[in-house]
């Protein structure tokens, strides 16, 4: 993905100018909670497969003087700005701009053949929605782009103005579990050309019932979370990311994922029981399929969520729900 050095050191793309990011700033979601899971491993390196702003990596090498952290981000402006905070942990950070699909390639290209830790958070950051520019904000005028590498693919306003109505309906549906997603779709498509953020959610807000509109919150974040995972390919990519990094974790290493949205917890919830020998059903109701050998353990059953005290300072994290599993010592 990236032309730059994957080895220069977070210290190092700041004396080369390339942490210029440090208007980035984020809270990290459930930060005791994760650190707590992520100290309890082996020495050796991290993979913070979405650094953002790097808050959760910068707490855990606080916490842990043996560990390092790789830190892969698609996204420059967080990438940069995570490396500006790290900088005071020298080599004992990398950041890299990749996807967190590319996790194996990344660990491999810099000599290592196991990690003792990965972490994935999986929301959009604070600094991504406030920017009217990045165009994921409903409520600030900007491009419809979404993107969060833009440096290539699709942008929003491709898939609204050129999906068509069953097209649009689906992804509403399957994305945002959008209830009125075919009423949606129908006004996203006579209203064309849409050209930005606010103007779609005007769109949105036109076609769902009054009584929508009246409830708490804006009846186009389900809408826009869609096109989001849309545009970035967040749920094609997710098991692909968590199978690789299962793989890599060394005996009594530990893979913890924070979600946000249903359609990604799924995913992780299968991916983990599958790795614990806990096969899925293949229907509600009927008995799961003989499960594989175990390779790891859940480490508790179910998700932990964030504290009422998170929940009131930071609205943004009640959505959040985090899972996360041990490599057995037994599995390779």
């Amino acid at each position: 993905m990236s032309s730059e050095d994957p080895r220069r050191s977070c210290g190092t793309r700041l004396a080369a100018g390339l942490g210029a990011g440090s208007e980035f700033l984020h809270q990290p979601v459930m930060l005791d909670e994760v650190v707590a899971v992520l100290s309890d491993v082996p020495d050796g390196v991290v993979v913070d497969a979405t650094l953002g702003g790097g808050g959760h990596t910068d707490a855990l090498l606080k916490a842990n003087e043996g560990l390092s952290v790789i830190g892969l981000d698609r996204d420059r402006d967080a990438l940069d700005a995570a490396c500006t905070r790290l900088a005071s942990h020298g080599g004992r950070i990398i950041g890299m701009h990749r996807r967190f699909d590319e996790i194996t390639e990344a660990v491999r290209g810099l000599g290592h053949h196991k990690v003792s830790a990965c972490l994935f958070d999986l929301g959009v950051s604070s600094p991504q929605l406030d920017s009217a520019q990045r165009g994921f904000s409903y409520r600030q005028s900007g491009p419809l782009d979404m993107r969060m590498d833009r440096s290539g693919g699709i942008t929003a306003a491709e898939v609204v103005n050129s999906y068509d109505e069953s097209a649009l309906t689906s992804l509403l549906r399957r994305h945002g579990d959008e209830p009125d997603a075919r009423r949606i779709a129908r006004a996203i498509v006579a209203a064309r050309p849409v050209a930005s953020t606010t103007e779609l959610a005007d769109v949105v807000r036109g076609a769902v019932p009054a009584a929508v509109r009246r409830r708490k919150g804006h009846p186009a974040r389900r809408t826009f979370q869609a096109i989001r995972i849309e545009v970035n390919q967040e749920l094609e990519i997710l098991q692909d990311a968590l199978a690789q990094a299962l793989s890599l974790l060394a005996p009594r290493g530990r893979c913890a994922v924070l979600a946000y949205h249903s359609g990604e917890d799924r995913i992780v919830k299968r991916c983990f029981r599958d790795a614990a020998g806990e096969a899925t059903p293949p229907r509600p109701g009927l008995p799961p399929l003989p499960g594989q050998q175990a390779a790891v353990r859940l480490l508790w059953r179910g998700v932990r969520r964030p504290g009422d005290d998170e929940t009131t300072s930071n609205r943004r994290s009640e959505a959040a729900r985090l899972r996360a599993v041990e490599k057995l010592e037994t599995a390779r």
